[in-house]
């Protein structure tokens, strides 16, 4: 069913929620207006901004485009898009709309930017995707994703489901608003810059249409074997029981992705063997034959390893990748923050790795935890080393320094990870 009206549901009562629901303290755009500046004149403003938008009037300002590293490590860098604050609360009006009517919709293989999902929820789905499997994963990557969705084929797929006017016309303006880079406007003819509130509702919509729904209604009645797919905004990877089936799929794949304008790497979409390790019998019983290979997913490499019973288990560890970028952050801030007191430094470093445990916290990570620490530890006293040439940071007087101001060990916060649907 596709709806026609739905614009009535945006009022000045979601307008407040929306308004709530945004970020205060990210960078301002191209009118350089912070949340505290609209917030002076709040009810006046939200009014404003429901009539421009009710009436068609409202124009979409083009985002303001920065660059941040990617995290991959590499020296490549990722465009960000920041609309405008106001923009940000119409944004977030608009996709608390469009997630009523597609979480109707999206399958329970996605798991990115969902109400009560979680990257987390992705990897445990996938954890017992593969250990069910027990064949070859298939891991997908999309070039430039967020800058190469077709306009066109999103009007499409939209069609289908959102047809009240002023919604569309709303969205229409959002794609064509462009980007300002270097004190000039450019109007990209595909692409909906990361960055922007309703950009991660248009990846899942387009990726529903493109990968999820295909896939489970199309690709998996056809196959030889069961099959899993997980998928967290544009990184996926699918587990295949049987190899057959996976060269199927990797060999149709391209072609699927290329009638909607998008790409896959070709280097970084790949078959990985992922069966269970056997033994050689030539040796030890902990010989493994070349059945088993490594994969990467939402930040941790997926490898089989012992259970503490003897029993083969998926194991999950910090990627490499990840890994360095943490650590690589760490000595960045430490190299701009050196002249704040010890008392700050150790604020900062605690809430830091904290958050690092808050998401790579999880069963089996307890070494490449401690490796974390370990880094960070070795980096605050190579920088607090710099501090004075006449007063070195030896290492013992490091040691006492750390009695005093501690830094926390790692945590294992994901014990349980909570129970993921089975697609």
């Amino acid at each position: 069913m596709a709806f026609t009206t739905l614009a009535h549901h945006i009022d000045i009562s979601l307008l407040h929620v929306a308004y709530g629901l945004t970020r205060k303290d990210g960078a301002p755009g191209i009118d350089g207006e912070t949340a505290k500046s609209y917030e002076k004149n709040l009810e006046a403003n939200l009014r404003s901004l429901l009539d421009r938008f009710k009436s068609g009037t409202y124009f979409a300002p083009p985002v303001k485009r920065v660059y941040i590293p990617k995290s991959d490590g590499s020296k490549n860098r990722r465009p960000i898009g920041i609309p405008t604050f106001e923009d940000k609360v119409l944004q977030r009006a608009v996709s608390m709309v469009l997630e009523a009517v597609y979480e109707q919709d999206f399958r329970e293989v996605s798991y990115g930017f969902r109400p009560g999902r979680s990257a987390h929820q992705a990897l445990d789905a996938l954890w017992h995707g593969v250990m069910e499997m027990n064949g070859v994963v298939l891991e997908l990557d999309i070039q430039n994703f967020f800058g190469s969705l077709d306009h066109g084929h999103l009007r499409c797929i939209l069609d289908q489901r959102i047809r009240d006017g002023v919604i569309r016309r709303m969205i229409d303006k959002w794609l064509k608003a462009g980007v300002l880079e270097d004190g000039a406007v450019h109007y990209p003819e595909s692409g909906s810059p990361q960055g922007g509130v309703v950009s991660p509702n248009f990846s899942n919509i387009y990726l529903h249409e493109v990968l999820d729904a295909w896939f489970e209604d199309v690709v998996k009645p056809r196959l030889k074997g069961p099959a899993v797919l997980i998928r967290y905004a544009d990184d996926a990877a699918i587990a295949f029981a049987y190899e057959e089936d996976a060269e199927r799929v990797m060999e149709v794949l391209p072609k699927r992705f290329e009638k909607y304008g998008l790409t896959l790497h070709p280097q970084k979409t790949r078959l990985v063997p992922f069966r269970r390790p056997r033994p050689s019998g030539k040796g030890s019983p902990t010989d493994r034959d070349d059945g088993a290979g490594t994969f990467d997913f939402l930040g941790f490499t997926h490898f089989w390893g012992k259970s503490r019973k003897g029993g083969w288990v998926v194991k999950r560890k910090t990627a490499r990748s990840r890994l360095q970028r943490a650590v690589k952050a760490i000595h960045a801030w430490l190299s701009r923050n050196l002249h704040l007191p010890i008392e700050d430094q150790q604020a900062a470093l605690k809430q830091k790795l904290r958050g690092h445990y808050g998401y790579y916290g999880i069963i089996g990570n307890a070494r490449a935890l401690g490796d974390f620490l370990h880094h960070v530890t070795r980096a605050w006293r190579s920088w607090l080393d710099r501090r004075s040439q006449r007063s070195r940071m030896t290492w013992p007087r490091f040691v006492r320094l750390l009695a005093r101001y501690p830094l926390p060990p790692p945590r294992l916060v994901h014990r349980a990870a909570p129970h993921a649907a089975n697609p």
